[in-house]
């Protein structure tokens, strides 16, 4: 079988059948990295013993038990899920030796389903970047063009599974980070509504936005694993008890009786040419499909990146502060610990341990939460934010889906933005709206550019809606011109 192009089912099915062994299956992506990853460096770190876990599936397979819903499908973990005995860095020096004593709670359930874990995947450090240009591990290249960015901070997960280096990737999302390197490595990319996924072992950034979400190359991959990892859990408190549905019982080639929205705010100037095509293309191929555009406003969409961005930085400083080089974690060395007092070992430690983007983060969220400026910044961003997610449920009861663009641009040159801080956050002007409103968000490959670079185009749904969402993706991505596109590596 073609184990490059096959899906989940067809993987698992083969294993079950044993018409192709775990073992087989996992040494084929294992080898893949091996040959291909050095050009790429989409992985940090690879589980020495995952040839071990798929023979456990093959056992249970000789022994006539369920090896579960994806048994023997090969996953590529981003680095900021914690993985019992296996590094989990976070991208960062300061996580540099650091080996989780459990896993977190969407590691668990994929492994109880059957997956190996192949290894971990490269990320910018803390999730703070959209370029994955930040990583303590070095820069992660696209597989379509090594001379650019594959997006980030989920460049490693999708630049792996972009190249086919693994069946499926975990990413983490705080305010684009599936969906955005998603679109810039062609692959599909979800991220749910807040709460839909458990953050219980997931490294914080900004713990109000996080979601961990499927990366994958088809609509049906990427629902069969939300019925996976989605779902009440006793270790976090903001996760739902709303039931998951069968996603993939439930997916449909039409559009008939579907109100697609058009939010006038995204449809702007600041486009690029192919991005712009690609999202009309998109519309038409819904209509033809049987659905129905509408245009809708969400006002404050406009104000999104300044919001998200005080935000995220704030609760990125408290979370960040539990990193002193105490308990774990890297420690700087001092010839003389009796001489120097806590502040000089804190502020050496996190000098060294911290890259530039992250101490940014760090002045900018402490800055914000400080006295004097508390209300005036975080809580008023807190307030607005508020209102962004009343403005998009009005938009709701006139839609089902949003259907907009990812990102103004295709995927650019790698060291282009790196400088310029301010160019690289409006590089998320399209998706932190869906992360301040705790919404589902998905990227479907649907166009490419002149350049020969992927574009996707987001679709966005109200609350605990990922169904409307998983339908409207899968319907355009059977029409889809770029349907099964794979770069050469």
């Amino acid at each position: 079988m073609d184990l490059i192009k096959s899906s989940f089912s067809e993987i698992k099915n083969a294993i079950k059948e044993k018409k192709i062994s775990a073992k087989e299956v996992t040494q084929f992506f294992l080898s893949r990295i091996q040959s291909h990853d050095k050009k790429i460096n989409s992985f940090i770190t690879i589980n020495d013993k995952a040839l071990d876990e798929a023979n456990v599936i093959d056992q249970k397979i000789s022994r006539g038990e369920d090896a579960g819903l994806l048994g023997g499908v090969p996953f590529g973990i981003k680095d900021m899920l914690c993985t019992r005995g296996l590094r989990t860095t976070a991208g960062s020096k300061i996580l540099n030796n650091f080996i989780p004593p459990y896993d977190a709670t969407v590691v668990e359930r994929l492994k109880k389903s059957g997956v190996v874990v192949l290894g971990k995947t490269n990320q910018d450090e803390f999730a703070m970047g959209s370029s994955n240009e930040t990583s303590f591990y070095g820069v992660v290249k696209n597989p379509w063009n090594l001379e650019c960015v594959p997006g980030g901070s989920s460049g490693g997960s999708a630049a792996a599974q972009s190249a086919r280096f693994t069946a499926g990737t975990i990413g983490t999302d705080t305010g684009g980070s599936i969906r955005q390197p998603a679109s810039f490595c062609g692959i599909v990319g979800v991220k749910p509504t807040y709460g839909r996924v458990s953050r219980y072992g997931i490294v914080a950034y900004a713990s109000s936005l996080d979601q961990a979400g499927p990366m994958v190359s088809s609509v049906e991959d990427a629902a069969l694993t939300l019925e996976v990892i989605c779902g009440k859990d006793e270790k976090d408190a903001t996760t739902s008890s709303k039931t998951v549905p069968a996603f993939t019982k439930n997916l449909r080639k039409d559009l008939k009786g579907f109100r697609i929205g058009v939010m006038k705010e995204f449809m702007s100037d600041a486009l690029d040419k192919d991005v712009q095509l690609t999202v009309e293309q998109a519309l038409d191929a819904a209509k033809k499909l049987g659905a129905e555009i509408i245009e809708v406003s969400v006002p404050l969409t406009s104000q999104a990146v300044p919001m998200y961005y005080l935000v995220a930085a704030s609760e990125a400083s408290s979370n960040l502060a539990r990193y002193d080089g105490v308990k774990y974690g890297h420690r700087s060395e001092f010839k003389d610990l009796s001489s120097i007092d806590l502040d000089q070992f804190y502020s050496k430690t996190r000098g060294q341990g911290f890259g530039s983007e992250v101490q940014r983060r760090i002045m900018l969220g402490t800055y914000c939460l400080s006295a004097g400026y508390y209300e005036a910044y975080y809580n008023k961003a807190c307030q607005v934010r508020r209102l962004l997610k009343n403005q998009y449920e009005d938009a709701f009861k006139k839609c089902d889906v949003i259907l907009s663009a990812v990102t103004t641009h295709p995927a650019f040159k790698i060291g282009d933005r790196i400088s310029d801080p301010l160019a690289m956050y409006l590089n998320d002007i399209f998706t932190v709206s869906t992360n301040l409103a705790g919404l589902p968000g998905l990227s479907l490959p649907f166009g490419k550019a002149h350049s020969g670079l992927p574009i996707g185009v987001q679709l966005t749904a109200g609350p605990f809606e990922e169904q409307k969402m998983l339908d409207v993706a899968y319907a355009l991505e059977n029409v889809s011109s770029v349907k099964g596109a794979l770069p050469n590596v």
